[in-house]
């Protein structure tokens, strides 16, 4: 009997939590957002800084200016089964909801991945956008994956298609 493959889920701060699904039918774990570390990596015009988390009574938040795009930290490491990716993607209602922006969606975090798990995003909106900490900010999918080799060949056309980027019509 095969044993049922596992995710080893390692916490930075206190109180943080594994991702969870909200529903035994969903396919997305929702990540969180850790602002427990005193600083964010911000990026804008190709310029990074370390910005600091913003303190408003209990609450922490970080606030990002239209175009600008940050990493946004969940607080825990995480390893995969190998075989297995986790694709990040956007939660509906935040994408609806708000200005928020997965820069890169789906991204990809491997199973080799040795670093705190981070969201790239970036404030798609015209006004400021303020993002709080302990807020549902993407999701991801886990996919198992197969790796091919490549060989040296002649590649053909194997059916009438041709030209690629709409060719096969509207």
């Amino acid at each position: 009997m095969t044993a049922t493959p596992a995710i080893v889920f390692e916490p930075l701060h206190p109180g943080v939590v594994p991702p969870h699904r909200a529903t035994a039918q969903s396919a997305g774990h929702d990540l969180v957002l850790c602002l427990s570390a005193p600083t964010v990596r911000v990026f804008r015009d190709g310029a990074v800084e370390q910005r600091a988390v913003e303190l408003h009574g209990d609450e922490r938040r970080l606030t990002l200016a239209p175009r600008e795009k940050a990493l946004l930290p969940l607080g825990f490491k995480a390893r995969l089964p190998e075989g297995y990716e986790a694709q990040v993607r956007p939660r509906s209602g935040t994408s609806l909801k708000t200005d928020l922006v997965i820069v890169n969606s789906p991204g990809t975090i491997d199973a080799d991945y040795p670093d705190e798990w981070c969201v790239p995003a970036g404030n798609g909106g015209t006004a400021p956008l303020v993002l709080t900490h302990g807020e549902r900010i993407a999701q991801m999918v886990l996919a198992r994956f197969e790796t091919l080799p490549f060989t040296m060949g002649s590649v053909t056309q194997s059916t009438t298609r041709a030209g690629g980027f709409g060719s096969t019509g509207r």
